[in-house]
């Protein structure tokens, strides 16, 4: 039988026993449960249900929407129809260019436009802005180089176009336009005339690579960017109707 002496040091004995097992790693670690099998704390989410739930979401983000029925679904810019005939919706293009026939070849023109044609070269040639005035007419026949009102001085016009003060620019303008092919346009109308350059009734997506060159004579490449974008050419144009009159000079569309 033990005395309460003998108890006393199993006592103190216990507690050191147990940190020496704990500082030597002789005592089990606690086991570590995975969520699956944590109890669910009433109240609160299952965390695995919240998973599936955010991974549907993330699914149905991602996968593009259905298109609605009986919505119709925005036609293209080019498209083709039965025939093969292209469509171009794209701002500036035509649904159906008709080509139109380039003339180099001035003898084609009546007299009465070669003829003038052939003054306003040697005039404009000449640098004397002043040797047009003679070709430009007066009152209704007056040649027109303004789109809009009429001027009363049209020689004054053209100096005040001209990048510089004595109209020469202007005047190789003239010259490079008119030099170039040209086309008939309004036959039997009262608009009826022979116009140059012929870009001027010509699709300017659909030129050919010798056609851009003679172009880019005439205008920048800058220019012709933006000629393409506005949809047509809009530099300076020269007309003479079929009986020989200078009918217009003038720049834009």
């Amino acid at each position: 039988m033990q005395t309460g002496k003998d108890k006393a040091p199993r006592r103190l004995m216990a507690p050191l026993l147990v940190a020496l097992c704990v500082g030597a790693g002789v005592l089990p670690a606690p086991v570590a449960h995975a969520l699956s099998e944590l109890h669910k704390v009433p109240g609160q989410p299952d965390p695995q249900a919240t998973d599936q739930k955010n991974s549907q979401q993330q699914q149905q983000t991602q996968t593009p929407p259905a298109t609605a029925p009986g919505v119709p679904m925005p036609d293209p810019l080019v498209n083709k129809d039965n025939a093969g005939k292209s469509t171009d919706k794209t701002p500036g293009a035509t649904d159906d260019a008709k080509p139109v026939e380039v003339i180099y070849d001035i003898n084609k023109a009546p007299e009465p436009v070669r003829k003038m044609r052939q003054q306003i070269v040697e005039a404009a040639a000449s640098g004397d802005l002043e040797r047009l005035r003679p070709l430009m007419g007066t009152g209704a026949q007056q040649t027109q180089v303004t789109v809009g009102e009429p001027t009363d001085d049209p020689i004054g016009t053209l100096k005040d176009l001209s990048g510089d003060p004595d109209g020469d620019e202007i005047l190789a303008i003239m010259l490079d336009v008119i030099s170039t092919g040209f086309v008939h346009v309004g036959a039997g109308t009262s608009d009826e005339a022979y116009v140059w350059p012929y870009f001027a009734e010509k699709d300017l997506k659909a030129l050919t690579p010798p056609e851009r060159v003679e172009l880019l004579r005439i205008v920048t490449a800058g220019d012709l960017s933006d000629m393409q974008e506005f949809g047509g050419y809009n530099f300076y144009r020269l007309g003479i109707t079929p009986d020989g009159k200078w009918k217009f000079f003038t720049a834009g569309d």
